[in-house]
């Protein structure tokens, strides 16, 4: 059984554990909100980017891009984003059990990870790693995205890749967020456009596709990012606030366990020193 200062040292050790857990909720807590509104400001760009190349290419059918060839599937890429560091509870591996069913066959099919948890997760079983970027899951870029873009879109082009997946975590609230797949290329299921105008493009249709196809792609991954880092973010702040709420019943049952032990001390000695008393008469 422990004794008082065997208590009184956890009791501390406890406390030091509340400071940083509590410390940790409110920096999550405070780039949260921004990472949330980032998040919710880059959706409608996105959504107008698909549009246009949806008019581009309802408007020029007799064009073809690369990143828009449907082939046989023998090889398939998934782009995984996870989380750089720990702490968040369940963010990484709930992502990682997303795009794990989906893999069948190691021989044909590769990892893109974006976060260590990831990459450490498929390189220690033998998963075929192709690429790999790190050190801004919680705070992504624009360069970021483009470097991710630039890296996939070479793997499509060069028929390393048949098929990509995105494999990414949905923001929905600070509680809530889903890991989901989507399929990033070939870029398919794109609208028909029901506008009836004819469009004159400037300097040629097809130009005007080889740059949207691009950017599409680039905006949809750092839509992705962003939505990652919230989800992150988010479930850091509920893990580290959960694991404050269970450090301060903690000590308050070390602090009651403390006080009985130091009671029974006291009642112990009282005891000894009424025992002793009785002797002496």
């Amino acid at each position: 059984m422990p004794n008082a200062q065997d208590i009184r040292r956890r009791i501390k050790s406890v406390k030091n554990i509340e400071q940083i857990t509590k410390a940790m909720k409110m920096v999550a807590a405070a780039r949260l909100r921004r990472a949330q509104e980032k998040a919710a400001a880059s959706l409608p760009y996105t959504e107008k980017v698909r549009a246009v190349l949806a008019s581009v290419a309802g408007h020029a059918s007799d064009l073809s891009h690369p990143l828009l060839e449907v082939r046989e599937v023998k090889n398939i890429g998934y782009l995984v984003l996870s989380a750089d560091k720990g702490l968040a509870g369940a963010y990484s591996s709930n992502v990682i059990k997303e795009v794990l069913p989906h893999i069948r066959d190691k021989n044909n099919s590769s990892v893109i990870a974006v976060g260590r948890k990831a990459r450490d997760y498929f390189k220690r079983r033998g998963y075929t790693m192709d690429d790999e970027f790190t050190g801004f899951s919680e705070k992504p870029t624009i360069e970021h995205a483009i470097a991710i873009a630039r890296s996939v879109a070479e793997g499509f082009r060069s028929g390393k890749y048949d098929e990509i997946h995105l494999v990414y975590t949905l923001f929905h609230s600070a509680i809530t967020q889903k890991a989901t797949s989507v399929k990033l290329l070939p870029i398919e299921d794109m609208p028909n456009s029901t506008n009836s105008q004819d469009y004159i493009f400037e300097p040629s249709a097809e130009e005007v596709l080889n740059h949207l196809v691009p950017q599409y792609l680039q905006t949809t991954i750092y839509g992705a990012l962003l939505q990652a880092a919230a989800s992150e973010l988010g479930a850091r702040m509920t893990a580290m606030g959960s694991a404050t709420d269970n450090a301060e019943e903690l000590i308050a049952k070390l602090i009651l366990n403390y006080n009985k032990i130091r009671q029974a001390t006291i009642t112990r000695e009282i005891s000894e020193i009424v025992g002793g008393a009785e002797a002496l008469k």
